[in-house]
């Protein structure tokens, strides 16, 4: 099955694709990321542009961006996306590569969203728990940064750093060991899907507010902002 990977740069997503490359089943032709138009960044995870375009050139799989104006609406998200979607099923495309662990939710919106379109989601880590998730990731030699906190669940020393087992160990109860609830996000610089380490710095931290989704107050995030060491 020709698929594309619904790519955020970070953990989930990649250890999601490692999968698929080693299943004969499926056969990853592109990466897919939305960016923000007023920013050039990933929404949420806050990677620029050019870093992300360094590290689909470091994994060899051709990355297509997708521009969504400033405050999105989800009419306009589904849109954009269903445009997108019918291109590719026209171009071949049979699947798209998703790197959800548990949220049911989110499954059945990407299933609806898709099955009009005539493409079928994969969930290659559907049903394994964030522990296990975390081990696989680790234990195949991935390293992550991690880009984004939700500043209401952690302060700014977990923004930067490195995704290890002495990182898990920290998190305050009841933070997802992934981050599958949106605490934090990450950005992959190694494993075995990138074919040269990419060396990175943090040039500086900044917390920003942001509409709360469901409404109420607004939510603050700590954001590492990085770049590429060349």
């Amino acid at each position: 099955m020709n698929c594309l990977m619904s790519w955020s740069g970070g953990k989930d997503s990649a250890l999601a694709l490692y999968r698929c490359i080693n299943d004969p089943n499926h056969s990853i032709v592109g990466l897919v990321t939305t960016i923000n138009s007023s920013t050039n960044r990933v929404s949420m995870h806050g990677v620029a542009l050019d870093v992300l375009k360094y590290q689909a050139d470091a994994i060899g799989i051709p990355l297509h961006v997708i521009t969504l104006p400033e405050n999105c609406s989800m009419d306009e998200y589904e849109s954009i996306m269903g445009a997108f979607m019918s291109r590719m099923k026209q171009d071949g495309v049979e699947g798209v590569v998703f790197g959800d662990i548990f949220l049911e939710d989110i499954r059945k919106y990407r299933e609806r969203q898709l099955e009009g379109i005539g493409i079928t989601p994969v969930f290659p880590l559907w049903g394994l728990t964030s522990a296990k998730v975390a081990r696989q990731f680790l234990d195949n030699h991935f390293k992550s940064i991690i880009t984004c906190v939700d500043s209401d669940l952690l302060d700014e020393s977990f923004v930067g750093q490195f995704y290890t087992s002495a990182y898990i160990e920290k998190l305050p109860g009841g933070v997802d060991p992934c981050g599958e609830n949106g605490e934090f996000h990450s950005f992959v610089t190694a494993g075995p899907i990138i074919q040269k380490p990419i060396e990175v710095k943090v040039i500086s931290k900044t917390r920003k507010e942001y509409p709360n989704p469901q409404g109420g107050n607004t939510k603050t995030f700590w954001f590492a902002d990085i770049a590429v060491s060349k």
